[in-house]
């Protein structure tokens, strides 16, 4: 519909796996997954409730009669009492058992968990796929000596593969930070209203070990292997924070990442893939704008600020509920959770198609290497018996005279020239170009971005051998 609002982040950048995620088909088949759970839980712990009723459930799982319960809903004003209501019109023998003993709580809450940790598991996936195309990037330029900077000037030169390390570390403490998260997941369980089970004790005659034992089975039949062990009406919003923590994390280094390649482009060293009919800009066609690295910076921060959407509301909780967080959660956490889809899928696109200019990075690596190379002329001059500090103060006015005619009437450095036109340091110009090749100051650049490509990044995408290396596509 054109006529009504919808989330760019919906119809721009996120992928259909991630859109049904947070679908209302993926809550409303889950809700019933978790009637299904709870009733069959309760009949293996005693109560009376047939096969007959679960698997008449079971037929209807997934064929929501979404009329039924949208009528309902205008009538008593709650949503979980009118798909429950639904449920039973297409279940008639199971309608007295379904949602036996639960609060509302019971089926959003976990929900909202299993949706929340299926969409962890889709985001592990994408930044692995980034670290994969990241790693070639690495391992084939790393020893292209190019520029370092610090505070974005010039400084002592690096490898175009080891800044790549740098952007593939960030996205290794992100991934440990998915897994950890991943590593402890729990369901809510079956707690009740106030989270102290009673309405299951009352059904179970005050049997305890029972009660225990209705939470085990459903976290087992759900797939998580236990459950919170104690909460309100509701599993702690802290779980909320963490998950958007994170999240922004992985925004954060996706945006770092964006950043630098924007600068990249600026000075024709590295550019984002450009399509062929691409158009840069409206006024200035022969422009290439890093549209998608602009894009990533975008969305990422949107997600760094709406992490604070859910430690506001963990932090704001009254005792054992309040529903102050309800109209926020549905917002905020999908968001986070789509935009985050949409940033990998361009970073993977934009690190799959990177474009590198050999040249223009020699050409600026070559302008600055002069005066980054002075303190190692000085030193080989006075091998051959120079006076160091006669030889500093040359090198102090030759580097000064040459700045400023970079500087100042925008002329190519020739500080090597006037070195080997000094007779104080006894080198040609030839012998200077050796001492200034690029790699001999790129230091243990192409050595680490090795050691860091086989001794941590390859165990860990190793892991991994099995999860497809499929494309991704970005629709703008």
């Amino acid at each position: 519909m054109k006529d009504t609002y919808e989330s760019p982040l919906s119809s721009r950048y996120a992928d259909k796996e991630m859109k049904y995620l947070f679908s209302p088909d993926m809550k409303f088949r889950t809700w019933r997954r978790l009637w299904i759970a709870l009733a069959e839980g309760e009949k293996e712990l005693g109560l009376p409730i047939s096969q007959e009723q679960i698997d008449e459930m079971k037929a209807h799982q997934d064929d929501i009669n979404y009329d039924v319960a949208e009528a309902r809903e205008k009538e008593v004003r709650h949503d979980v009492m009118s798909h429950v209501y639904a449920f039973g019109v297409q279940c008639p023998k199971a309608e007295p058992i379904i949602h036996l003993g639960a609060t509302s709580c019971y089926v959003g809450d976990n929900t909202d968990i299993i949706v929340m940790t299926e969409a962890l598991h889709l985001i592990e996936k994408k930044i692995v796929s980034v670290l994969r195309v990241l790693a070639k990037f690495a391992r084939a330029l790393r020893n292209q000596p190019t520029l370092a900077f610090t505070h974005f000037q010039p400084a002592q030169p690096t490898t175009v593969g080891k800044r790549a390390t740098l952007w593939m570390q960030d996205l290794l403490m992100d991934l440990e930070d998915v897994r950890y998260q991943l590593s402890k997941a729990k369901l809510l369980g079956s707690k009740g209203t106030t989270g102290t089970q009673a309405s299951f004790l009352e059904l179970f005659d005050g049997d305890h070990q029972k009660v225990k034992a209705l939470d085990r089975k459903i976290a087992e039949k759900m797939g998580f292997s236990g459950v919170f062990p104690v909460s309100g009406q509701t599993y702690s919003r802290k779980l909320d924070s963490q998950m958007l923590n994170i999240l922004s994390g992985i925004a954060q280094s996706a945006a770092k990442f964006s950043n630098d390649i924007r600068l990249l482009q600026h000075l024709k060293e590295v550019e984002e893939p450009f399509e062929k009919k691409q158009i840069g800009s409206s006024a200035m066609a022969y422009k290439r704008n890093p549209m998608r690295s602009e894009r990533i910076a975008s969305l990422s921060r949107y997600v760094i600020a709406d992490a604070l959407n859910p430690a506001m509301t963990a932090s704001t909780q009254w005792f054992e509920r309040t529903l102050d967080d309800s109209a926020n959660k549905r917002i905020s956490i999908p968001e986070a959770f789509l935009a985050v889809d949409g940033i990998l899928n361009l970073y993977r696109n934009v690190a799959d198609g990177l474009v590198v200019y050999p040249k223009v990075i020699a050409q600026h690596l070559n302008r600055e290497l002069p005066f980054m190379a002075t303190e190692n002329i000085m030193m080989d001059a006075v091998k051959r018996g120079g006076d160091r500090q006669q030889l500093h103060e040359h090198i102090r006015q030759h580097s000064m005279a040459a700045s400023k005619e970079v500087k100042e009437e925008g002329k190519e450095n020739d500080l090597l020239q006037r070195i080997a036109d000094d007779p104080i340091f006894g080198i040609t110009l030839e012998e200077l170009k050796e001492t200034v090749k690029p790699e001999k100051y790129v230091g243990r650049a192409p050595q680490q971005t090795l050691e860091f490509l086989d001794e941590v990044v390859a165990p860990v995408l190793k892991q991994y051998s099995d999860l497809p290396d499929d494309a991704v596509d970005i629709n703008v």
